[in-house]
C-alpha cells in the first residue's frame, strides 16, 4: 500500500477473513471498469430499443394519419431521426472496434476489457 509507512499495517477481524480475496483486498479493483463497460452496453441496447419503438410508432402514425401534409412531414422527420439515431449508435460501436483493432490488435479490447488486478 502507498500509505502503509504513514498509517501502518492493520489486519481485518477474523469475522471478515472469508469475505476478503486471498490477497487481502476487500473488492476486486476491476469492478468499476466492468461496471462502466456494462453500463455502456446497457445504454446502447436501451437506445436501440427506444429508436426501434419510436420508428414503429412513427410507422403506425404514418399509416393512420391519412393525407395531412403537415403531420406526414412531422412523421417523416421522426422516422428519419430514429434511423439517424440507430446509425450513430452502430457507428460508435464500429468505430470503437476499429480504433481498438488498430491500437491493440483486438476489436473487442475496449468494449470488453480484461482487467488484470492484484490477483494472480
Amino acid at each position: 500500500m502507498l500509505l502503509s509507512p504513514l498509517i501502518g499495517q492493520f489486519t481485518p477481524p477474523p469475522q471478515f477473513k472469508g469475505l476478503l480475496n486471498p490477497n487481502g483486498y476487500a473488492a476486486d479493483p476491476s469492478g468499476l471498469i466492468m461496471l462502466i463497460s456494462n453500463l455502456v452496453k446497457f445504454f446502447i441496447i436501451l437506445g436501440g430499443l427506444a429508436a426501434f419503438v419510436n420508428f414503429l410508432l412513427a410507422g403506425f402514425q404514418y399509416i393512420t394519419q391519412g393525407d395531412k401534409p403537415d403531420e406526414l412531414s412531422r412523421i417523416h422527420t421522426k422516422m428519419y431521426m430514429s434511423i439517424i439515431g440507430l446509425v450513430v449508435m452502430v457507428s460508435a460501436v464500429v468505430l470503437t472496434g476499429i480504433i481498438s483493432f488498430i491500437l491493440y490488435g483486438d476489436p473487442s479490447f475496449i468494449l470488453n476489457p480484461q482487467v488484470y488486478g492484484p490477483n494472480p
